[in-house]
């Protein structure tokens, strides 16, 4: 799940990790920034973050960019809807840096990665500059260390009293990070200030939805118009769904086989038109939501369905995909593929039915089939 900046500023304020002021009347500051809050980076490029020297130019700005369609290298070429908009005061700047949180599944350690090239995207930094980035992995037994912050700071450049700040500040970090389940906390640009302090000037915040159950506070803060559509109706049926652009919908049972159903349709010249996870354990209902989110999509033209049968039985499938096409009137091709746990009476259940189902033996086979079904 994804949060605003304002947001994540306000658990980095929570936590003492130092973030700016917000703008007010009474913020008694010449300058602020006006910024546009949408779940994408790249904002500041595509005209999402504006300073302003007075209310007059803020409200200008706020003006403009409220309700505009803010296209980043992270929103596509449709670009997304401005809903919402964060001022807060100006700073007097001296050095942006760049520093994230996240766990390395390679060492299975939160590991904290820290850059000069604050301002630039994290990625490009890898590709183009990959010794610029220091990383710093935790012990989870012991937690963050002091001297680790400083191994950092003095990676960066850090002197003086930055030092000290910069330690403070990961701390903190690392404590909001833990706490909340997070699956990402960025900062990018982190700066230093004339004074020497270091202080969040963005917050990117992702958390782990696995764990939103023992987060309500932050289950508070979803702002589902950010979302897709689907995706946000997926959620609410526990289905793993995300859109793609291809025509061919596949409903599936397992990440690691959807993973390979899309592969398999790309290896016979098909394109999926996205990935779904049933899980180990779906019902007809969550088996006809599944089929109301694939149709939903105007460009899928034909469904294939790939199901192995283990905790989940063939026949309740079987059972369940009928349910399903009849309740939305299915008038796609439909090609089905199932193996495992009572697989011939979910194939006998399947042609039984009456229904215009094409079956399939295998994973390969079950893409030609639905890649035929295409071409008429």
């Amino acid at each position: 799940m994804k949060i605003h900046e304002y947001q994540g500023k306000q658990i980095f304020k929570k936590y003492g990790v130092p973030v700016p002021r917000e703008a007010a009347k009474e913020l008694g500051t010449k300058v602020v920034v006006v910024k546009a809050q949408i779940h994408a980076g790249g904002r500041g490029k595509g005209g999402g973050v504006k300073i302003a020297k007075s209310p007059a130019e803020a409200k200008e700005h706020a003006s403009k960019m409220l309700g505009m369609m803010l296209k980043t290298v992270q929103t596509g070429p449709e670009g997304q809807k401005v809903q919402t908009l964060y001022i807060e005061e100006g700073l007097d700047l001296d050095k942006e840096y760049y520093l994230g949180v996240t766990l390395d599944r390679a060492t299975s350690r939160i590991t904290f990665m820290a850059s000069t090239e604050g301002g630039v995207e994290i990625e490009e930094v890898a590709e183009k500059h990959p010794e610029k980035i220091l990383r710093e992995a935790v012990d989870p037994a012991v937690g963050f260390q002091a001297y680790q912050g400083r191994k950092l700071a003095y990676g960066l450049g850090l002197t003086g009293d930055s030092v000290g700040s910069f330690v403070k500040f990961c701390a903190a970090l690392y404590k909001a990070y833990v706490e909340t389940d997070a699956a990402l906390a960025e900062i990018n640009p982190l700066v230093r200030l004339k004074d020497g302090s270091i202080v969040a000037l963005d917050s990117k915040m992702n958390f782990d939805d696995n764990a939103l159950y023992r987060q309500k506070d932050v289950v508070e803060m979803r702002d589902v118009a950010e979302e897709d559509e689907r995706e946000a109706k997926a959620k609410e049926f526990d289905l793993a769904y995300i859109a793609l652009s291809g025509n061919i919908g596949c409903m599936v049972n397992g990440a690691g086989l959807a993973m390979a159903t899309m592969d398999t349709i790309k290896l016979v010249g098909g394109e999926p038109a996205n990935f779904l996870d049933v899980g180990g354990g779906a019902t007809k209902e969550k088996v006809t939501a599944a089929f109301k989110l694939i149709l939903a999509d105007p460009a899928v033209k034909a469904v294939l369905v790939n199901i192995f049968g283990g905790i989940m039985k063939c026949d309740v499938i079987a059972e369940g995909i009928i349910a399903a096409a009849k309740e939305v009137q299915l008038k796609v091709p439909l090609v089905v593929r199932l193996e495992g746990t009572n697989v011939e009476l979910g194939k006998q259940i399947l042609a039984n039915s009456g229904l215009k189902i094409t079956p399939a033996d295998n994973l390969r086979q079950a893409a030609e089939k639905a890649v035929a079904a295409l071409k008429g």
